[in-house]
Formats: structure tokens, sequence, C-alpha cells
């Protein structure tokens, strides 16, 4: 019977500092940058899921807290009205999912951001230009500083899950690493996960992390994808 333990190693809060890189250094210095500030800027990011756009609007959110008003929203959780305050940062994470009533609230907010100094950072799954919004707002984000979110190359996927492995106290084989890279999701998170799900089981079941193990534990993942059960 394998032991159940409580997860005691919570994940840390998105911070600048825990975000991986990769190609993005430039929009991650802009977004450094407004969140030590009192500019009134727009910026809007764009990208894939899982590409790390939520972790950087939240991290940015979270910096800018200890300068000025700071808000970080799910477009899907928006109403009707988007309360503000003078020199806020507003972070609006998914602006596709805005739905009619929020989208006319952002455009009243887009329209009062300069007299009331706020700065706005939107992230979406599309350049402005894709987004099904209303075409008014459509235009706004358009005029925002604009950034594509650039994906992590295997090798920096690489070196990014052994550190995640290594902060967590977990001593992995580097094939281990590059079956889970083969076989695993795509997107750095997904691929984290996987690697707090082989933990779990190390320490539930007191095995070593190995190839073996990791294969169990990915194994509805591979049946998902119609891949043949390992033996």
């Amino acid at each position: 019977m394998s032991q159940m333990l409580l997860d005691l190693k919570p994940e840390q809060p998105p911070s600048f500092d825990n975000f991986v890189v990769g190609a993005n250094a430039e929009l991650l210095g802009r977004l450094r940058d407004l969140a030590d500030s009192q500019c009134c800027e727009s910026v809007y990011l764009w990208g894939p899921a899982g590409c790390g756009k939520s972790h950087l609007l939240a991290a940015t959110a979270a910096a800018a807290a200890g300068h000025r008003p700071a808000h970080f929203f799910a477009a899907a959780d928006i109403g009707s009205d988007i309360v503000t305050a003078p020199r806020m940062l507003l972070a609006i994470d998914d602006a596709q999912q805005l739905g009619d009533a929020a989208q006319i609230a952002l455009f009243r907010v887009f329209n009062a951001a300069r007299l009331a100094g706020l700065t706005l950072i939107l992230a979406g799954d599309e350049p402005p230009a894709r987004l099904r919004l209303r075409e008014d707002l459509r235009t706004r984000i358009g005029q925002a500083m604009i950034y594509e979110m650039k994906t992590l190359s295997d090798a920096e996927k690489s070196a990014a899950l052994t550190r995640h492995a290594l902060m967590r106290g977990m001593k992995v084989d580097i094939g281990l690493i590059h079956y889970l890279l083969s076989r695993g999701r795509r997107d750095l998170p997904s691929l984290m996960a996987v690697l707090d799900s082989l933990e779990r089981a190390t320490l539930e079941q007191q095995r070593p992390a190995t190839l073996p193990l990791l294969k169990e534990i990915m194994q509805p993942q591979l049946e998902e994808n119609h891949e043949p059960r390992p033996v």
C-alpha cells in the first residue's frame, strides 16, 4: 500500500524571478518597468495556451502592487463594470473571452486610461486583428504595444524542467527529461505538472524517480494520445 503524503511544497506564486524567459527578455524587461513606474501605457501580449501569458500578467500585477493600485482579472469574470482607481495597473487575461457587456466596459476604460493615468496590460490567444471582439475595442487594443510570446526551445524546456526538479529535491536522469519532452504535452506548465506528479509518486510509493515510474504516471496521457501501453 502506498503511503499518502500531504504536499508540503506548494507552488510558488507567479513572479518575474520564476518565469522562464527564453526569447522573451524584451517583454519581461518592459513589464518590469511598467510594474515599477507610474507611467500610463497599454501593452498586449499574445500566444498559445501554456506559453506563460497568465504567469506574466499575474507577476506584473503582484510587482506593481507595492507601488500603485493593481488588479488582475480573468476576462471571463468581468461584467458590465470595471472599477478603477487613479494610477492603477490593470491586467486582463484571456481577452478573447470578454463578454458583450465586458467589452463595452473595457472600451470605456481605454477611453479614460490616459486621463486617469491607467496602465493596461492584456493577454489573448490571437493578435488584435483576429480577436472576435467589437471593432472599436479591437482598434484600441491594436494601438497598444504588442508582443508575441516566444515559445521555449526544447533545450530551454529541458533546462527549466531540470531546475524545477532540483528545486523540489528530486534527482532525475536526463533520459527521463528527454522522454517527458518527447511524449508529454508540449507546454511547460503541463510538463512541470507531470514532474510534480512524479515527485508525489516517489514519496507515496517510496520509489526512486525512474523511467518506468514516469511511464506509469504518464499512462493516462499516453492513452489519450493513443500510444500503446508501455511494457
